[in-house]
Parts: structure tokens; sequence; C-alpha cells
């Protein structure tokens, strides 16, 4: 049995880049719902033969939101606490202290990463638009769109929301296909 509702229908009247925005909160708003309110141990336990926690995918969420939207598309630093990470000694730094740190600090640096892609995001389409192009260039020495980050940043939280879906099952049991309607994180 479900503790969800279905997820609502996004609103026809929405922009492009409010559609983009909207899936993207949408699925933030369902990977918070998979992984919250866990205590220390649900947030370190494994199923299956992978060593992926819960509270490593809270915190490699967090970096990606860093990583993919405030330095590859807006072009800022990382910020606390990725800048004082040296991942070339220790490249799965978020996967192993995230299965260690205790749940409120996971939950913070994920929401403050969060809101700071919210905000930068917002100042990006504003300036560049979706169409413009993001602060970085691959190596092949292609561009991509703010369209294509936001594009990839929905993909990531979707793959991640699947993972937690086996996770949190095995923690607790809790199934379902999206958060309430009152889920707030």
């Amino acid at each position: 049995m479900s503790e969800s509702t279905p997820l609502p229908a996004r609103p026809a009247a929405l922009d492009e880049a409010e559609s983009l925005r909207s899936v993207l909160e949408r699925n933030r708003r369902t990977f918070a719902w998979k992984t919250s309110g866990l205590d220390e141990k649900a947030l370190r336990a494994t199923t299956a033969a992978s060593a992926m926690t819960l509270g490593g995918l809270v915190k490699h969420v967090a970096l990606v939101e860093a990583d993919w939207l405030a330095v590859k598309l807006a072009g800022r630093e990382y910020g606390a606490p990725w800048d004082a990470v040296d991942f070339d000694a220790d490249p799965d730094w978020e996967w192993r202290t995230g299965a260690l740190d205790p749940p409120g600090d996971l939950y913070a640096v994920w929401h403050e990463a969060v809101e700071r892609s919210r905000e930068l995001v917002a100042e990006v389409i504003k300036e560049r638009g979706l169409d413009g192009p993001a602060s970085f260039t691959w190596p092949d020495g292609r561009t991509p769109t703010v369209r294509d980050m936001l594009l990839d940043m929905i993909e990531e939280y979707a793959r991640h929301t699947g993972h937690a879906d086996i996770l949190r099952e095995a923690a607790d049991g809790r199934v379902g296909e999206g958060a309430p309607k009152d889920f707030t994180f």
C-alpha cells in the first residue's frame, strides 16, 4: 500500500522555464520525501550488493546541486563544504561522509545547496534565457545551454530517486510514487 498521492499535473499555463523548474522541484520534493525523517541507522543502511546509502545520496545530490548548477551553470564557486575537500585524494568523500554524518547535518547541507541553486537558476534564466550558454564547455568544445543543464539536473534527481526508492523500502518499508501534496522540505 502506498503512503503517497498521485502527482498533480503541471498547470498548462507555465512557460518553458517555469515548466522545467516545476519538474525539477517535483523531483526534489519526491527525493526529499523518500529520504526524510530517517535516523542514523536508516541513513547508513545498505541493500543488495551496493554500498550506497540514503545519507550518501543526500550528500551526493547536494554536491551535484553545487557542481552542476552553481559552478557549471552559473559560473560560481563551489562554496562550503565542498571547497574544503580534496576530491583527488578522496573522490568518494560525499558518499563516505554522507553515510557517517548526523541526519540534521546532512539535510542542512542539501537544503542550503537547493536554496542556493534556486536563486542562481532564477538569476541565470533571467540573464541568459533557456537558450543561453552555461558557464563551462565540454572537452569537445560544445557549451550546453541553460535548458540542457536543467534537463540534466532533472535526470540526476530522477535516477537517484529510483535509488532512494529501493533503499527507503529496505530501511522502513516506505513506498510510493511521490510526496504527499502537503509535504514540504
